[in-house]
């Protein structure tokens, strides 16, 4: 037989025990806001700019802490934030590979890409063959401040990049892809 008694000392002890859940159930949300805020991303690919290392529709993780540490790199692939880049004001986040760091002078001649007067070997993420047209003369040859970086597009016949819009300063950078996790047949980095 229930003691009368011990039911409401019951009825505390659950509503005890279901504020216990909430605290724990929001600081799990606390932390994923966190980590989205400023640790990792979601990212789509749009558009074939970027093939074929990545497709239209592809779903990326990308970090944001490697851009707090200095630690981009050549050949990282980045999403960056379209605000104030000529020709993409206010569209979507774009995602390029870097081929160029702070300090490096970059210069296109005759189709072909020099870093510091050395010639890239891009054979890792483009087509044998690919020509990189300028699209710009302002941007033939760059010397790049301490904030910014050159970046293209691998499928460089449509790709809009450094050559249309210039360097990228740090602060339009979002972070490093690090994984594609859609479509499924197709996970890991890219």
């Amino acid at each position: 037989m229930t003691d009368i008694r011990n039911a409401p000392s019951q009825k505390k002890g659950a509503l005890l025990e279901l504020l216990d859940w909430l605290k724990y159930i929001l600081i799990a949300f606390l932390i994923g806001l966190l980590l989205v805020v400023f640790v990792v991303q979601r990212n789509s690919v749009i558009g074939d700019s970027m093939k074929p290392a990545l497709y239209s529709n592809d779903q990326l993780l990308v970090e944001k802490i490697s851009k707090l540490g200095g630690w981009i790199g050549y050949e990282d692939i980045i999403t960056i934030k379209t605000d104030e880049l000529r020709g993409h004001e206010g569209g979507p986040n774009i995602i390029k590979r870097v081929i160029g760091l702070p300090g490096d002078t970059i210069e296109i001649r005759r189709g072909l890409v020099y870093r510091n007067d050395q010639l890239l070997d891009e054979s890792n993420y483009i087509a044998q063959g690919t020509v990189t047209e300028i699209r710009k003369t302002d941007y033939a040859k760059v010397t790049l401040a301490d904030d910014e970086y050159y970046v293209l597009g691998d499928n460089r016949e449509i790709s809009l990049d450094s050559r249309t819009f210039g360097p990228v300063r740090l602060q339009h950078i979002i972070g490093r892809v690090l994984i594609r996790f859609y479509p499924f047949d197709r996970i890991g980095p890219p």
